[in-house]
């Protein structure tokens, strides 16, 4: 089985213990640096290399440095068998430290006790729960000393496992802890990407010469350069080619058409072909008893096994291992009995008849039976040849209970087993559409796209076909192909008009999301084009869903032609859905769409606040949420909300939800003054997409730059991000994003000569915006800002005087501030001191509660040229907090724990701690209780969180 992995350990064992990290000098110091650097930067550390290349024998020779230097080991080693058990990889890590879970605050208890199959609760956990469970456990043992964690064979590790390590990984900056991947080349790109990862390649021509000499015999002669040239610097390769040339001299390298034995070589053969081939032939000249108790050792795929596993296999001490232990293939060593490695154990494996075999298997699920339900199921499952209604209910039980734990992959993987054992076809069908919708909360579009095609593949009925298509097109809204996601949606949509609407509906609402995301006018006509199709369809019923879904769709695809009944009904809608967090979503996604922007905040908090978890994905289009408590002036949630969306959309390779995160980010950051930064996450987010494809990514990213330019003074550069809003007539790039950066664009250009091509912008938003309907009080009250800062002396206020009088822009903070220090320079230029003074008062005040600098030090500036002496502000310490900061010290000021913080914030115990003790100094404080002084004398008149 060429590119199968092994364990290093026979490399080891052979080479001396501390032999090999002078062999591998140069990759042992690297390792050893990178060992601390990963504790101080976050994310894991990778080890990759091709199988034998001496991955495991490094790690555990860094392993014994850091132990012996008074740090402490975890370790996990992943096997095939354990692959589809949710969590069995980090619980296998964490045994050793168990014990320390009941210390553990009580929801991370629970979630962790429930994705270890240790407890029974009514909810999945969060997996994001899980994580921050795990990240408080190991920085409450790493108070004793530092840890190291070692997960090998790690492309057999359970998703659930490495996502959880994955996002513990890069939340220990603070923490005496590293994690340490291991695995074979390529096989986790992803995890492996965000941390320092180090590749063992071939060994060096010096190195491979020492290591045949560490050998018991060391081959000379002809036979140690063909070694030398077979093994192509392998370590593993290199060892056991000399053990087969000491065993058999004569026959090891001598050509043959037709080999008699597996040490013959006929032409070049792959480096793992060639030891499988050796590890078979050393099967097969052992006693049928050994042989047997091989099969069945190889058979239970564990390297250490458990006690039920001991009981059946024969005694470790039995005389019956003694010749496969002579040959290299087990070790009993401290009362354990292993495999030599995994390649052997493969090779022994797949060297036995398929009937001893799936004999094994059998004997092993009676085994397990009533004692391990999942690990029954797959024995039962291994054993089985045939169809069998039994077993496709069983590994449809072990889908279930992962799921239940959190176990998304493992989930989706046990029900297409389950569908591939079910001898009926609707059951067939019935499981694989469960796969693919439970492979979509994993956010792996490969798997989603197979699942889908094989569900289509089992079925003639259109309805499943549809649905399936769905799923993939729900995942790819997610991703940077929206013109492929809007077909997979709207094709199988337009078939099914007439004879399936709750489907077509179903499917038109994912398809408004990418709409909402390119801002495609063709994509509108065509979601319309098949809303009447379905409302005209002879088979339309009108349920509870279906006149919510059509509205829905109806909104995010042109808000600014919704019936304004539909915005009044939301209040109403909002209520009645409190109990259901989806809908709440979606109400909420709706009501910041119509600018109902107290009303989405009000539903979004609803929503989060008691979401039962689905999985780990953003969903549709909840990364609005962000926008909304921007627009709110919520800041700080708005951050939470995009760290949190970037970190699952990081997680599982979602680019343009990344992308989402970032620009949003970077948009924030500009208002707050941190240029830099804007610059970075704006364009780190056109980086992930198509602009073409995604307007709503381009919009966000460009109002960042232009922001983020304008603090600087840089009006020209400012204009000319913000002029990539609108085309080159002046429509909008997005038809919702574009509006509200009319007033920055129109400022720029006031300052930056370019104020007749804006007046021709907003005198073509105007005419758009009505040409759709009456122009919405958000949107009137943003033109006439616009107008006014365009406007000549004896005009500008007229229209100054209209945005301020809007209600709608008195609950946009951020908006609210923009006009009064508009109208305030523009007063205070027109000599009307005392007017602006009190107008410009409002504004700084506004600004500085956001921790809006650029706004704030305009403002200041702008009173003092007004004589203002009153209103100078002190320094803002609490703004030159980190935002980060800041929502720690928000929450550690209303009494929460250190370790009630890390919680709300993905955090560990540890950084919480940390930023605190940064913090207070900044702030002029020494103990915790005066934070609430601090915060309470903050927002003590706005109101802002």
């Amino acid at each position: 089985m060429s590119g199968e992995p092994v364990d290093e350990h026979a490399a080891d064992a052979t080479a001396g213990r501390d032999a090999f990290p002078v062999l591998r000098e140069a990759e042992f110091d690297e390792f050893v640096d990178a060992v601390g650097a990963a504790r101080h930067r976050g994310g894991p550390l990778t080890v990759s290399g091709a199988p034998g290349a001496g991955k495991t024998t490094l790690v555990e020779s860094v392993a014994r440095r850091f132990a012996a230097d008074g740090g402490r080991v975890l370790r996990a080693v992943s096997s095939q068998s354990e692959t589809d058990l949710p969590f069995s990889g980090l619980h296998q890590l964490l045994r050793p430290v168990r014990g320390r879970i009941d210390a553990l605050p009580p929801r991370q208890r629970r979630a962790l006790y429930t994705a270890f199959g240790l407890a029974e609760h009514s909810e999945a956990p969060e997996p994001m729960l899980i994580g921050i469970a795990v990240l408080t456990l190991l920085s409450d043992v790493a108070v004793d000393q530092p840890l190291l964690l070692v997960v090998d064979d790690a492309h057999w590790t359970d998703h659930a496992s490495l996502d959880a390590l994955s996002f513990v990984a890069r939340r220990l900056a603070d923490e005496p802890v590293t994690v340490v991947i291991v695995t074979r080349d390529g096989a986790l790109p992803r995890l492996g990407s965000r941390g320092p990862a180090i590749h063992l390649g071939p060994l060096v021509p010096e190195a491979a010469e020492r290591l045949l000499d560490l050998q018991p015999q060391a081959p000379t002669g002809r036979t140690r350069a063909r070694i030398l040239e077979d093994a192509e610097g392998n370590a593993l390769a290199l060892a056991e080619l000399a053990r087969a040339a000491a065993e058999h001299p004569r026959t090891s390298y001598r050509r043959t058409t037709h080999p008699r034995t597996p040490y013959d070589t006929d032409g070049p053969l792959p480096v793992t072909d060639r030891l499988e081939r050796i590890y078979a032939a050393r099967l097969a000249a052992l006693p049928p008893t050994t042989r047997r108790a091989l099969v069945q050792l190889a058979t239970a795929d564990t390297k250490d096994p458990s006690r039920t596993v001991l009981s059946w296999l024969p005694d470790i001490g039995d005389a019956v291992w003694a010749p496969a232990e002579e040959a290299g293939l087990v070790s009993r060593t401290g009362g354990r009995l292993r495999c030599g490695n995994p390649l052997s154990r493969i090779a022994m494996y797949h060297a036995a008849p398929v009937e001893e075999r799936r004999a094994a298997h059998l004997e092993l699920a009676e085994l397990f039976r009533g004692q391990d339900p999942d690990r029954y199921a797959w024995h039962l499952a291994a054993a089985t040849s045939g169809l069998s209604t039994h077993v496709a209910a069983e590994l449809e039980n072990v889908a279930n209970r992962a799921r239940h734990r959190s176990g998304y992959a493992a989930a989706a993987h046990m029900l297409e087993r389950a569908a591939d054992f079910h001898p009926g076809r609707g059951d067939t069908t019935r499981l694989l559409a469960a796969a693919t919708g439970t492979a979509v909360l994993t956010g792996r579009l490969d798997s989603v796209e197979r699942l889908a095609a094989r569900t289509r593949a089992s079925t003639d009925d259109p309805t499943a076909a549809v649905l399936a298509a769905l799923q993939v097109g729900r995942l790819m809204t997610l991703t940077t192909s929206h013109n492929t996601a809007f077909g997979q949606l709207t094709r199988p949509a337009a078939a099914l008009a007439n004879t399936h609407p709750a489907a077509v509906l179903e499917a038109l609402a994912a398809a408004a999301v990418v709409r909402f995301y390119s801002a495609d006018p063709a994509q509108a006509h065509e979601i319309e084009r098949l809303l009447s199709a379905v409302s005209a369809a002879p088979s339309h019923r009108t349920g509870d869903r279906e006149p919510f879904l059509t509205d829905w769709v109806r909104v995010v695809t042109r808000p600014e032609s919704t019936e304004p009944q539909v915005a009044l009904r939301l209040p109403a809608l909002i209520t009645a859905a409190s109990e259901h967090p989806g809908t709440l979503m979606l109400l909420a996604i709706a009501a910041w769409l119509l600018d109902e922007t107290d009303l989405a905040v009000r539903a979004f908090d609803a929503a989060l606040t008691s979401w039962t978890v689905q999985g780990p994905l953003p969903d549709g289009l909840g990364g609005i949420a962000a926008l909304a408590y921007l627009e709110h002036g919520r800041w700080t949630r708005a951050q939470t909300a995009c760290a949190e969306l970037s970190a699952v959309a990081s997680e599982v390779g979602l680019d343009h939800a990344a992308a989402c995160a970032g620009a949003t980010d970077g948009l924030l950051r500009a208002l707050r003054g941190d240029a830099a930064g804007a610059r970075a996450q704006a364009r780190h987010a056109l980086s992930l997409v198509d602009p073409v494809e995604s307007r709503s990514v381009f919009a966000l990213a460009h109002r960042a730059l232009g922001t983020a330019a304008a603090t600087e003074g840089d009006n020209e550069t400012a204009y000319l991000h913000y002029r990539q809003l609108f085309d080159g007539p002046g429509d909008p790039v997005h038809y919702h994003l574009s509006y509200p950066a009319l007033p920055e664009l129109t400022s720029a250009a006031a300052r930056g000569g370019h104020h007749e091509e804006a007046a021709r912008i907003v005198d073509r938003a105007e005419r758009s915006l009505e040409g759709a309907g009456p122009l919405s009080p958000r949107r009137a009250a943003l033109v006439h800002l616009s107008r006014a800062l365009l406007a000549p002396p004896n005009r500008a206020e007229s229209h100054f005087t209209q945005a301020l009088e809007a209600p709608v822009l008195a609950r946009r903070p951020f908006e609210h501030a923009q006009t009064l220090l508009a109208y305030g320079e523009w007063l205070r230029r027109r000599r009307r001191i005392v007017e602006a003074r009190t107008a410009l008062a409002e504004a700084e005040g506004i600004f500085r509660r956001l921790g809006a600098r650029p706004g704030t030090a305009r403002a200041h500036t702008e009173l003092r040229a007004a004589g203002s002496q009153s209103n100078t502000p002190e320094p803002d310490a609490f703004a030159d907090l980190t935002p980060q900061q800041q929502q720690i010290v928000r929450l550690a000021a209303r009494g929460l724990t250190n370790r009630e913080v890390a919680e709300r914030m993905y955090l560990s115990p540890r950084t919480v701690s940390s930023h605190l003790y940064r913090a207070f100094p900044k702030l002029g404080i020494t103990v915790r209780s005066q934070l609430r002084d601090v915060i309470e004398a903050r927002t003590a008149d706005s109101g802002l969180a």
